[in-house]
């Protein structure tokens, strides 16, 4: 099994990117955070897919991301794409927050992901989480609390994620979203 790789980022292709390796190109299904580590030589996290018909890499920037999309897998009805989709969402981070406060309104926003997957996704990954040390990292990290007020406006969580990505994040939270709002306008 691929699991990592370490080359340059030679194009995208479709719903992945190409990654030289050596004169090799491999086709690797990434999240938007492997983009964000650079146009020269990256190293990146893989999961290999092997299938009958395919050989499928998905990319990660970190393993922490990485060991979020293989526990994603482990729940009926979410298969790689899903599982990626609900990886690129969001850090790590703000992921297992969520599954610790039965946010399945987080994981409904996502496309593909209806109420029933949304609802086995925070009922399965709660339990797994609860025996590793997920707990303690989710409950000291800050939740964006601009972040959520946008969600509450109405706004995708995507598209949160894009306008506060241009905000200072040290600004006071009511800050944050007037520009992001303002922004947007």
């Amino acid at each position: 099994m691929i699991a990592r790789l370490r080359g340059r980022i030679a194009g995208r292709a479709g719903p992945g990117l190409v990654l030289d390796v050596n004169g090799v190109g491999y086709l690797v299904h990434a999240t938007p955070s492997v983009y964000a580590l650079g146009d020269d030589e990256i190293a990146v996290e893989v999961h290999t897919v092997v299938r009958e018909d395919a050989l499928q890499l998905y990319g990660f920037a970190s393993g922490d991301e990485r060991e979020l999309f293989e526990l994603l897998l482990g729940v009926n009805g979410v298969g790689p794409k899903v599982a990626l989709a609900i990886v690129s969402g969001s850090s790590p981070a703000d992921l297992r927050r969520a599954i610790l406060r039965d946010d399945v309104k987080r994981f409904q926003a996502i496309p593909g992901i209806g109420l029933k997957t949304a609802q086995r996704v925070v009922l399965e990954l709660k339990a797994k989480l609860a025996d590793t040390a997920f707990l303690e990292a989710a409950d000291t990290a800050e939740p964006n609390l601009a972040r959520e007020a946008l969600v509450e406006l109405g706004w995708t969580l995507a598209d949160a994620e894009r306008a506060l990505a241009q905000v200072d994040p040290d600004k006071p939270v009511e800050e944050q979203v007037r520009e992001a709002l303002q922004r947007a306008a």
